[in-house]
């Protein structure tokens, strides 16, 4: 098994070459995509929130930019610098947590706790999701969102033969990489305009909306991390209802990745 802490250093790494947050990659359209029909941005009005795996702090962003009264932002590797820099001045609307997602604490009365793009790089994410319900108030939601396998096959091939080179990369040549895929992507992306291709529908309406920059860090960041997990759709059920939650609703968000949501019994 991957170590943990490999991971979590990979990205403090990521994250001190990529620290920056603007555009369509932080927006709430980015987020509401994300989130499909399970949840509309607008309910986080008001709200209490934990994000687990905050990064540089993007998804914080997004929740306050839709409303969120207090986000309490968790995150494990040194990238938190740039995390405490980056929300600064929100002031007290945010609480910076240096560990992993399993030392939120308990008993926050959190209206909602969520986790994106980050439980697929955690090989034994079970602690963190109960650590999730336990900050959770009754009735309270958690929203996750992880790379699918369902629809994914050739493209899972693809990168899990190239992650057997670039997760031994040093940063530099993995980001020179990263930038010479992301002018086969843009090609792909343009032919997906025009032909029924894999993933066209992602390329079309999201990919196509990301600043270049962060196309390339999108790349990277899939190539970077010791470990990474495509998950099926039963794999996630199972996952949230042995953390303890119901009500489980789940998205194929344009048939590549999964975001599901959990609510914690009254």
């Amino acid at each position: 098994m991957v170590d943990d802490d490999r991971t979590i250093r990979d990205f403090g790494d990521q994250w001190s070459h990529y620290g920056s947050n603007e555009g369509f990659y932080a927006s709430l359209d980015l987020l509401q995509d994300v989130l499909g029909p399970l949840v509309d941005v607008a309910e986080f009005h008001g709200c209490r929130v934990a994000d687990i795996g905050s990064g540089t702090g993007r998804i914080v962003q997004m929740l306050l930019a839709a409303g969120a009264a207090h986000v309490v932002a968790v995150e494990p590797s040194v990238g938190v610098e740039i995390l405490r820099s980056n929300t600064r001045r929100f002031g007290e609307r945010v609480e910076v947590i240096h560990g992993s997602g399993e030392v939120l604490p308990r008993g926050r009365e959190l209206d909602f706790v969520v986790s994106i793009g980050v439980i697929q790089f955690i090989e034994d994410p079970l602690p963190t999701l109960e650590a999730a319900r336990a900050a959770l108030r009754p009735g309270g939601r958690l929203l996750i969102s992880v790379y699918g396998r369902e629809g994914n096959e050739l493209y899972v091939r693809l990168v899990q033969a190239l992650r057997l080179i670039t997760t031994r990369l040093p940063h530099r040549a993995l980001a020179g990489l990263s930038s010479a895929l992301a002018v086969c992507v843009d090609a792909y992306l343009v032919a997906c305009r025009w032909l029924p291709l894999p993933m066209g529908d992602y390329m079309r309406k999201t990919f196509a909306r990301v600043e270049p920059e962060k196309r390339k860090l999108t790349i990277y960041d899939q190539l970077n991390p010791a470990y990474a997990r495509y998950y099926r759709e039963a794999e996630i059920r199972k996952l949230l209802e042995a953390a303890g939650f119901g009500g489980i609703r789940m998205h194929h968000r344009h048939g590549i990745t999964w975001t599901a949501l959990g609510v914690k019994p009254v």
